[in-house]
């Protein structure tokens, strides 16, 4: 017969151990000044760079508007125009192997496309890199570039990413995403404008109207009005308008951008042989107002309490209201220890912790469950035994089902902890932490739990039978 671990030994102590953990975390919380936030719960700026070289520049001074697009497999050029029939031309990397041959099929064969290269015409096409710094459209005056980075390419070292955002006068947060190599980093900065957050509180409109504002100092809107003046006189009134309106946009689109720049800004005006004008390419920038930020912390809340109550109530017409409260206990202790983790470590409490969490809930539980399972089977296997030892036996029997669903399950945690960057790290090694915590909450806060509440029925049970007077 197998020996059975007496596991309900050391309930009291698990129960003064959990409760250090709650209180370490609390202080945590007040001694590290809160949670190191992302972006995500804070306005703020998130920006993917790569540091790549420009390989060419591209002008457009045809007739009608000209538009640039590219992917893995080829660059397409979309011609468009009053009075012009649309087409999109494609020049695919397998057959514009590169550099050079790329830059000649596009003069040929669209006339008022100029190019300038600025690289070796036999650099290979396929190292070109998309950037979304700016508008597609090609423009005469502004010339459009396209960057390149050879797989040979040296690191750069995050260190010196770091170095080069002190200039901007408040703290950057920066991963590195990918290979080294690569040269591509995540960098997120925090918008620390107190007023303006207050005022997007107490009037949500006033931001359209300033970047209307904005936008007026950018516009001379006397040389518009004569322009439109003029245009009136002509049949072309329709394609002025057209264009007025695309240039309110375009500088509105600047505004909003400013941000952004400036931190390519910086980066292009560190003294490091990588960086420089033209070396730096924007690959995604995104912009999270306090608005939307306040309203996702609330929303995580409302799902984490809309979660533990669903627990609470499947665990409660399942098993009993005991179990119920146990379980859902334990999970919250499971969520605890994260957090705690989460605080004394500095890891970024973002989108991505919030998902570590929750995936920690439902691994729980389903952890618990199967031990609740097994302690009500017993129950009816052995009714008059004592039911500590029941609580005993159950664990000891369902051991080995949690020990190695755990092991495996961590070995594929571990995988993606080892071989992944960024958010993604983050996210492994919060499940490495919270399936630990996870054992420990069913072993013996859950079930060390449903043991207290016992013992008080019981208690309960014989104070009752006690205070009934005795039939002679």
């Amino acid at each position: 017969m197998r020996r059975i671990i007496r596991f309900s030994k050391l309930f009291t102590f698990t129960a003064v151990f959990s409760t250090l953990i709650v209180i370490i975390g609390i202080a945590g919380f007040f001694v590290m000044s809160g949670f190191n936030l992302g972006v995500d719960f804070q306005a703020g700026l998130i920006q993917e760079i790569q540091f790549a070289p420009t390989a060419f520049s591209l002008t457009w001074s045809g007739r009608g508007n000209a538009s640039i697009s590219f992917d893995r497999s080829g660059m397409y050029i979309v011609h468009s125009g009053v009075g012009i029939e649309s087409r999109t031309i494609q020049f695919l990397f397998s057959e514009y192997t590169t550099i050079g041959e790329l830059t000649g099929a596009l003069s040929e064969q669209l006339e008022g496309l100029e190019f300038d290269l600025l690289v070796p015409a036999e650099i290979s096409s396929q190292w070109l890199v998309r950037s979304s710094q700016r508008d597609p459209r090609l423009d005469a005056d502004i010339p459009y570039l396209v960057h390149y980075l050879d797989p040979r390419s040296e690191e750069i070292p995050i260190a010196t990413v770091r170095e080069a955002l002190d200039a901007l006068g408040q703290t950057a947060s920066v991963q590195s995403l990918g290979q080294p190599s690569d040269r591509h980093f995540m960098i997120r900065i925090q918008d620390t404008q107190d007023e303006q957050t207050e005022a997007e509180q107490e009037i949500p409109v006033q931001e359209e109207i300033a970047e209307y504002d904005e936008t007026a100092e950018v516009i001379d809107w006397e040389e518009t009005i004569a322009e439109l003046t003029d245009a009136a006189e002509f049949d072309d009134t329709d394609e002025m308008i057209s264009e007025m309106t695309e240039e309110i946009a375009e500088a509105a689109d600047t505004i909003r951008d400013r941000p952004a720049e400036r931190i390519t800004g910086v980066l292009e005006a560190f003294d490091h042989p990588d960086f420089g004008a033209g070396n730096v390419v924007v690959l995604r920038s995104d912009y999270v107002g306090s608005r939307f930020s306040r309203n996702l912390t609330d929303q995580v809340g409302i799902l984490i309490a809309c979660t533990l109550l669903l627990i609470l109530a499947y665990a409660a017409i399942r098993f009993k209201l005991q179990y119920a409260v146990g379980a859902v206990l334990g999970i919250l202790l499971d969520s605890l220890v994260i957090v705690s983790f989460v605080v004394w470590t500095r890891m970024e409490f973002n989108t991505t912790t919030i998902a570590a969490i929750l995936t920690i809930l439902g691994y729980s539980i389903n952890n618990t469950i199967v031990v609740f399972d097994r302690i009500r089977e017993n129950r009816r296997l052995y009714p008059d035994d004592v039911f500590e030892n029941i609580l005993d036996r159950s664990l000891t029997e369902t051991l080995n089902r949690t020990v190695i669903t755990t092991v495996t399950t961590m070995l594929a945690v571990l995988s993606l902890f080892i071989f992944t960057t960024g958010s993604m790290k983050d996210f492994a090694l919060a499940l490495l932490v919270g399936m630990t915590s996870g054992v420990y909450t069913t072993t013996f806060i859950a079930t060390g739990i449903i043991n207290f509440w016992e013992k008080r029925r019981l208690k309960r049970v014989r104070e009752k039978q006690s205070a009934q007077p005795v039939k002679a």
